[in-house]
């Protein structure tokens, strides 16, 4: 059967096919939520941040939470003026070039799906950790189990979908806050010198600690996926993905310098804890919550499965809307008004890297690290583009000011100072080969645009 493609002419934004204002605020919110997975933050990346920054985790966090909220500033400040269910890669189509929009595009679909690879990858090393029976069960198996049941959620109800992912985050970030609350209470009201004084910390280490810190954030912006699903979306939208970068980057602020001090008094790495709350539970005096924690992350690296394979399914729905893709994967369900077609391709995406990773013996842990690391450089170039866009978005609305190119300015110059992170010093392999993978991906994904668009240039002539 021959690929079929549509020019977005022929597709209205309002034949999207989904329910319309179906979500409410509280709905869209956890959304973003759990697009950036908390609960994984303070008990994987923390310790992979403190390998690099030491008592510098902190502050690589402070800079990376307002490089991000900077960024989600812009983001909602289109969002104010545009819903679509193409989210950042429609803002930049509408205001670059049609090359820079299929770039968005490409990369925004990447790293949703890199993303959702990553945490099954996580889900894998949790998985065999938490459960008895699992050592025994083959990797593969177990990422082919966590894809299809996300997938069946996303394919049958996004309200269904939405309303679990924020039961699930909820409950297992009020654990982790309830541990960290006790153990600031326990340490009383003095600061933490070692950290305050940056002590053995170098600026590289901080620079480093950065790049781990940015993956904690990415995924805030998912919000902008459900344009025609959420309620009053000009409003609720913005306030999203504001919130969450705000209220995540304040969590993980706490955890990491939480972490630090508390594994310094028991006289532990953290950089080396796989678990750390098996050990901060007991010094809380609350040794329950630290299998429970586990389960909270477990859970939760399925909740940002669902959550990624939802918001790259609507990328790719928008994209076969646009004509970047066949248009089989812009068709909706008749019942469910889901992507359904667009939700199975985005769910097999994300399963087949962790799967074969696994099949060929690599870790959970080394498939979170490889997949994550990949997916921030998609989330980094259409932050990047989003930022440049947005004065001719406002330039286009009679609301462009001196004042107003002050944020976007600043956050492209952040974006790009977080990729050459990526960069320099040269990372070891095979994380030193991931800028090529990525490249390679994206020229190939605008090779597809420039082969798809020639006919209707030509027609055009």
């Amino acid at each position: 059967m021959p690929l079929e493609f549509v020019s977005p002419e022929e597709v209205p934004v309002a034949a999207s096919g989904l329910r319309r204002g179906i979500l409410s605020p509280l709905e869209v919110l956890s959304q973003s939520v759990s697009a950036i997975a908390p609960t994984t933050s303070p008990a994987l990346t923390v310790p992979l941040i403190f390998q690099q920054a030491g008592n510098g985790a902190w502050l690589s966090y402070v800079i990376a939470g307002a490089a991000m909220l900077l960024m989600a500033f812009c983001i909602a400040r289109v969002a104010r003026g545009s819903a679509s269910l193409g989210s950042l890669y429609q803002f930049a189509t509408d205001s670059l070039p049609p090359t820079a929009g299929a770039a968005a595009a490409w990369a925004l679909l990447l790293a949703y799906v890199a993303t959702g690879s990553s945490v099954v990858g996580g889900f894998i090393n949790y998985a065999h950790v938490l459960l008895p029976v699992t050592p025994s069960v083959p990797g593969p198996l177990l990422a082919v189990l966590v894809s299809a049941i996300a997938v069946a959620l996303a394919y049958r109800d996004v309200q269904v979908s939405t309303r679990l992912m924020l039961w699930i985050e909820a409950g297992s970030v009020s654990m982790i806050l309830v541990v960290l609350a006790v153990l600031l209470f326990r340490n009383g009201p003095h600061a933490d010198m070692e950290q305050m004084t940056l002590r053995h910390v170098t600026g590289s280490q901080v620079r480093l600690g950065v790049v781990l810190a940015v993956f904690s954030f990415v995924g805030f912006e998912s919000a902008t996926t459900l344009g025609h699903e959420a309620r009053n979306p000009l409003r609720t939208i913005p306030r999203a993905v504001v919130q969450s970068a705000m209220l995540c980057g304040v969590f993980f602020l706490v955890a990491a310098y939480v972490e630090t001090f508390a594994f310094r008094q028991l006289h532990l790495d953290l950089g080396t804890s796989e678990a750390p709350f098996h050990a901060l539970a007991p010094m809380a005096h609350i040794p329950i919550f630290a299998n429970l924690i586990d389960v909270g992350a477990f859970v939760s690296m399925f909740a940002c499965t669902l959550a990624c394979i939802m918001a790259a399914a609507r990328v790719l729905l928008k994209m076969a809307h646009d004509g970047i893709v066949p248009a089989r994967f812009g068709r909706t369900h008749a019942k469910n008004d889901t992507p359904h077609i667009a939700v199975a391709a985005t769910g097999v995406a994300v399963l087949l890297p962790a799967a074969a990773f696994s099949a060929f013996g690599v870790s959970g842990m080394d498939i979170y690290g490889y997949m994550g690391s990949l997916a921030v450089y998609g989330f980094l170039t259409v932050y990047f583009l989003v930022a440049i866009a947005l004065p001719s978005f406002l330039k286009r609305r009679g609301q462009l000011t001196a004042a107003s190119l002050f944020t976007p300015a600043l956050a492209a110059i952040a974006m790009l100072a977080a990729i050459a992170g990526t960069l320099y010093p040269v990372p070891q392999r095979p994380y030193n080969w991931l800028p090529y993978i990525y490249l390679v991906y994206l020229l190939a994904g605008l090779a597809w645009f420039s082969i798809q668009r020639a006919p209707r240039r030509r027609s055009a002539a």
